[in-house]
């Protein structure tokens, strides 16, 4: 039996605001397993990027229970148990690619030598060698975000959040870049998850796709890709994939509500 990475039972979440509570989550039940490849879809609002929050320590639950490898959220940062990835590269300008991917191995007080060699390992799985010395301003978008991966991947963590990491990008950078980290995934084994807006992106990457629906988000449902792990672009058009595709939109569709 796979290793159980992330666990939630009833999790739900209440933000209090000024003029009325917002109710983010509200009992969601998931299991993420060792390996897998997990993509959360749903319309704005729905709670995908909460929910990545709350395993990430970002927020705290309201009620129910989540553990992330058998520990609290807050045990599991201070274990460094995962590398987070954010829409937007976020990379300081002022100091190069490599002076980027390494300032969280500076922080943990790595020694120099090991700083480099696990900067030019994660640059190289992100094929970024050769561009150590560059400042982000000198890269395109998508070689960015490249690089913003590379320094979650830096303290080799096996559980990889990313949110919405592609979603700025052209439809052309953006496919090259979900053919990388499928790549990525499959020589490093980390556990995935992936919050995206795009039916196609979430069908072409995941093992397992969670549609949620809009505010409070709930899990409509949970869609096990029959998809092989190889996987050319191409693949879009075969009637599998549209089958996936098609489960996604109803389980959209079923819960929507822009009355919110």
């Amino acid at each position: 039996m796979s290793e159980i990475v992330i666990s939630a039972k009833k999790l739900s979440l209440v933000f209090e605001t000024s003029d009325a509570p917002v109710h983010a989550l509200s009992e969601v039940d998931l299991e993420v397993k060792k390996g897998d490849f997990v993509s959360f879809i749903g319309p704005s609002g729905c709670g995908k990027t909460t929910f990545l929050r709350v395993i990430a320590d970002l927020e705290k639950p309201t009620s129910g229970e989540i553990l992330v490898n058998g520990v609290t959220p807050e045990q599991a940062r201070k274990a460094r148990a995962y590398g987070y990835v954010f829409q937007h590269a976020s990379l300081y300008p002022w100091r190069t690619i490599e002076k980027n991917v390494a300032l969280p191995l500076e922080i943990m007080g790595y020694s120099r030598d090991e700083i480099l060699k696990r900067t030019q390992d994660s640059l190289n799985l992100v094929n970024l060698a050769g561009f150590e010395k560059k400042y982000p301003w000198q890269l395109s978008g998508g070689m960015q975000q490249r690089a913003s991966i590379a320094r979650s991947l830096a303290f080799d963590a096996d559980l990889l959040l990313m949110d919405e990491p592609f979603g700025a990008l052209d439809e052309i950078v953006r496919d090259h870049l979900n053919q990388q980290l499928l790549q990525l995934w499959e020589r490093t084994h980390k556990t995935i998850c992936f919050v995206t807006h795009s039916i196609s992106e979430a069908v072409y990457l995941s093992t397992k796709i969670v549609v949620m629906s809009p505010r409070p988000g709930r899990v409509i449902d949970v869609i096990e890709s029959p998809l092989p792990k190889e996987r050319p672009l191409d693949i879009r058009e075969s009637d599998e994939f549209r089958d996936i595709a098609h489960r996604v939109r109803e389980g959209l569709r079923a819960g929507q509500s822009y009355d919110d």
